[in-house]
């Protein structure tokens, strides 16, 4: 029974580097305020479960074994990262509605991340990972990991990166993220248009009047009930993206296997 576990063991540690990659830069997962110490023990029970449920023969380790360490590296970096990018349309659209709201020139830093983002981005960066966990979206992630194995087996030791069809579809999972972000961010954009639209009529028929004084005040009390009107509106699109992410990540996986 020793010996077979001692057999298993290089499988289990390629199992084990995939899913810490994928908690590495999937979105929820990688954030810092989960602990270290909880990703890499519920990764390393992660992989133990998958472990038993792969056919695999013992691997041996030589030098193929190092490129399938980094083959398990870059599969859970890029899959992860795909789905990253893609959540990230909620930042985007924060951005639009902060450039048209006036909100741009004052940015915070994300305590999840790190990184300076937009104010209104982060608003409804935190209502999406809300909502991602109301609907089980952090199990479809583990489900995902699971079943990348039946895409992309743990002894294939490499991987199509320069075919053109995987080029294509990450440049295609970015368009369909700003086309996602812009249909989060237009109802409220094109409102504040109109009332810039106003203003500009309102500044010709009354030239006395400051419309750069007047203007900033009136978006912002025009854009946040337009805001907390639409919101059920971007929770709907809030859906449709992690329906798109899934699908990319999913689409994804079956290129990197040959499928």
């Amino acid at each position: 029974m020793t010996i077979e576990w001692l057999n298993q063991l290089p499988v289990y540690l390629l199992v084990l580097i995939r899913v810490l990659a994928f908690f590495t830069s999937m979105p929820l997962f990688s954030y810092r305020n989960v602990p270290s110490h909880f990703k890499v023990g519920f990764g390393a029970s992660f992989a133990l479960i998958i472990v038993f449920t792969l056919d695999v023969e013992s691997i041996s380790i030589d030098s193929t074994y190092i490129l399938l360490i980094f083959k398990e590296m870059l599969v859970g970096l890029s899959v992860g990262l795909l789905a990253g990018i893609m959540v990230y349309a909620v930042q985007v659209a924060g951005m639009f509605l902060d450039i048209a709201m006036g909100f741009l020139v004052a940015n915070v830093i994300d305590p999840q991340t790190g990184a300076q983002t937009p104010l209104m981005g982060g608003f409804l960066y935190t209502f999406a990972l809300m909502f991602l966990l109301a609907v089980d979206g952090h199990h479809l992630i583990m489900d995902g990991i699971y079943y990348s194995y039946e895409f992309i087996p743990v002894d294939q030791v490499f991987l199509p990166f320069g075919d053109e069809a995987v080029a294509k579809h990450i440049l295609e999972s970015f368009s369909t993220m700003f086309m996602i972000a812009f249909q989060m961010a237009f109802p409220i954009v094109g409102c504040l248009f109109l009332t810039d639209l106003a203003l500009g009529m309102m500044s010709r028929a009354v030239p006395q009047m400051n419309v750069f004084v007047v203007g900033l005040p009136l978006k912002l009390f025009a854009g946040l009930p337009l805001l907390a009107v639409t919101l059920p509106g971007f929770f709907m699109a809030v859906d449709h993206l992690f329906d798109e992410t899934f699908e990319a990540m999913r689409t994804l996986m079956a290129m990197f296997g040959g499928a």
